[in-house]
């Protein structure tokens, strides 16, 4: 049966309830969240804005996105990691963003430890990914805030030079790439077989 976490939405289909309302979340619920990702802009991207999120709600973040790509040169890695302390003043000011002096300082910082790496991004972060589900979570009680692969992920990136990546912000992570697949049961994207192509970002604002 699905649980009550779920929502049946106008469409007729029946979502994690997070996503069912808003116009923004249900689309990005339905296109993005647990859809494996392996594109390296779109991974370092993730990461950056995972981080930006710390403390706030995810939809807070996804609103701001398209300013994010326009400050942030669309995560171009090489772009971000050439930024300077001039850039870091100009962003302070930008409302249109998270004004956090430590976070977009991260997001520079951590585009440099990206290129530092002795391998790609995404085949570092995927070496953490657990064994897929067997079944869905039957309610977000279920869904758990860190996992040790989540902490193992976070130690290393940390050791590589990475800033605000703790083990939730790497959950979190884990999620929205599609490392793990936290719909829950009655949705009608959990369990549902995906390949690993990069989520439309042209249908993202």
């Amino acid at each position: 049966m699905p649980s009550a976490d779920v929502v049946v939405g106008d469409d007729g289909l029946s979502r994690c309830a997070w996503g069912a309302n808003d116009p923004e979340y249900r689309r990005y619920h339905d296109e993005e969240w647990g859809t494996p990702q392996h594109d390296p802009v779109r991974l370092y991207e993730k990461v950056c804005l995972e981080g930006f999120q710390a403390g706030l709600s995810w939809i807070t973040i996804l609103r701001r996105r398209p300013a994010f790509r326009e400050v942030f040169h669309g995560f171009d890695v090489d772009q971000v990691a050439a930024m300077t302390e001039a850039d870091v003043e100009r962003l302070i000011t930008d409302a249109r963003i998270i004004r956090h002096r430590g976070k977009i300082e991260a997001a520079i910082q951590n585009a440099r430890a990206t290129l530092a790496l002795d391998v790609p991004l995404d085949e570092l972060l995927w070496s953490f990914a657990p064994p897929p589900r067997d079944t869905a979570p039957r309610s977000f009680a279920e869904v758990p805030a860190t996992t040790p692969e989540s902490a193992a992920m976070s130690k290393e990136l940390r050791r590589l030079g990475f800033r605000f990546v703790g083990p939730t912000t790497m959950y979190a992570l884990m999620q929205a790439a599609g490392m793990v697949d936290d719909h829950v049961s009655g949705c009608f994207r959990a369990m549902m077989p995906r390949d690993s192509s990069a989520e439309p970002v042209a249908t993202v604002a």
